[in-house]
């Protein structure tokens, strides 16, 4: 993309040649922060952040611009601004000003400073405003406000607290005739952080590695360009993507992007984070946020019907859906659960059968559910479709007995699973799933050296329960 130094004030011109990933950087001493630099540039990051609030000595600016081996954003962020500087205001702004006359490619200027600090030379003014709590209600006031001080680029982070927070900030990016970097923090504000550049938004931040996040939600290098090709995203880019609470363990995105890839499609698929509060308000801004399709899982799966308009049969019998696609004006609800379940138990059955010259057929075998949530049903109704004799038990027996009563097999007290025989037994509970890996639903001592085990969690791969 060639050196952004060199661009002009020409806000269609920064438009263009901006499109990237700026690494950010923050070491306590200058040399660290030269010697990562200089690393940094050689994996072909175009663009770095230079933290200045993380240098516990006096800022020497020019050691720290001179040789530089790509463009750079001066930042020297407070404490309120999720920053490090803790020396008097009056130095930092001296700092900030320094930078600007000694030429830095960029300097991040804190909206409530901007207008006392002016322009100078070529040095392009990144207008900022930070908010770790909330993404405010008058955050379009706020950004109209920082079009009058003087930008070249203006940057806003605020923290979601809930999903539809995205939204507002991927506006701005859309809407403005400035160039604007708006995303939201926090897990909840993840996806934002890659969709602002389909929005528009000239670049996003990012630590080289996952164990240097400067902020709520930031994503290493690393995994914006492997797992989610930030590189290639673009205004057509399709969004697909997995709804559930939590999602930070769903494997899905690095799973469908691969596939993405090979297959050479304009498409990225996202985890979003959506609490079931928040569920319908999300289903109704997905086509704004570009979204063609969505997997679903863990809560959402039976109450997404209330967001669906055209279910197909298997979603039909078993009242839950897996996936969700958006065609025109209608909401598409289907359950790949049931048929993928059946096809590895029939898989299974039919090796347990070569081995003990058994039967292969599931009708008449008896099977044991841990769970009553939307897998549980859609894999409970896929059985009784085979004439299994199914049983279901969950911590709340409640729900297991109204899920048998739904599709017409037994249940069991929670605490008798133990002593309930069964030919196959599956787990359809979180339990076990990361980071909780040490815990299992179902006591070793109680389990059969002939029962087939079959567990709904993929991460991690091997259970304590498997």
């Amino acid at each position: 993309m060639g050196q952004l130094a060199s661009i002009t004030r020409s806000h269609s011109l920064i438009l263009a040649a901006f499109f990237m990933i700026c690494v950010c950087i923050g070491r306590g001493r200058h040399r660290m922060m030269i010697a990562e630099h200089q690393n940094i540039a050689a994996h072909g990051v175009e663009i770095v952040e230079l933290r200045l609030d993380y240098i516990r000595r006096p800022v020497d600016i020019k050691r720290l611009l001179a040789d530089r081996p790509c463009p750079v954003v001066m930042t020297c962020r407070r404490p309120e601004d999720g920053g490090r500087w803790m020396k008097p205001e009056a130095e930092r702004r001296s700092v900030l000003r320094t930078a600007i006359a000694e030429g830095a490619d960029y300097v991040d200027l804190e909206m409530d400073i901007a207008g006392s600090i002016p322009r100078f030379g070529n040095t392009q003014r990144i207008v900022s405003y930070h908010n770790l709590t909330e993404t405010p209600d008058n955050l379009e006031e706020i950004h109209h406000q920082m079009t009058r001080m003087d930008p070249d680029v203006i940057k806003i982070a605020t923290m979601a607290n809930n999903p539809i927070d995205n939204i507002r900030t991927l506006r701005l990016c859309r809407n403005s005739r400035i160039p604007t970097i708006a995303f939201c923090m926090g897990d909840l504000g993840m996806p934002s952080r890659i969709l602002c550049l389909r929005a528009g938004s000239p670049m996003t931040f990012a630590t080289f590695t996952d164990e240097n996040a400067m902020a709520p939600g930031q994503m290493s290098y690393r995994q914006m360009m492997q797992d989610y090709d930030c590189d290639r995203i673009n205004k057509k880019t399709e969004i697909l993507g997995v709804i559930a609470d939590p999602v930070a363990h769903s494997f899905s995105p690095r799973v469908h992007n691969a596939c993405i890839r090979e297959k050479k499609l304009n498409m990225l698929y996202l985890p979003f984070r959506v609490p079931k509060e928040y569920l319908r308000d999300f289903m109704q801004i997905c086509p704004e946020l570009g979204i063609r399709g969505l997997s679903v899982t863990i809560p959402h799966k039976e109450k997404i019907l209330k967001c669906i308009n055209v279910l197909d049969d298997q979603v039909a019998g078993i009242r839950a859906a897996n996936t969700v696609v958006f065609k025109d004006i209608n909401t598409f609800g289907y359950n790949t659960d049931c048929s993928a379940a059946i096809e590895s138990l029939q898989s299974a059955m039919a090796e347990t059968a070569k081995a003990d010259d058994e039967s292969e057929t599931l009708a008449g075998k008896r099977v044991l559910i841990l769970g009553a949530g939307g897998v549980a049903r859609a894999i409970a109704f896929g059985l009784m479709k085979q004439k299994s004799k199914v049983t279901i038990t969950a911590r709340e027996l409640r729900k297991a007995e109204a899920l048998a009563a739904d599709l017409g097999c037994d249940t069991v007290e929670w605490l008798v699973r133990g002593k309930t025989p069964a030919d196959i037994l599956i787990n359809c509970t979180p339990v076990g799933m990361h980071p909780n890996m040490d815990e299992s639903p179902f006591d070793q001592v109680w389990m059969d050296k002939n029962t087939i085990m079959f567990d709904t969690i993929y991460n991690p791969e091997q259970t304590l329960f498997i």
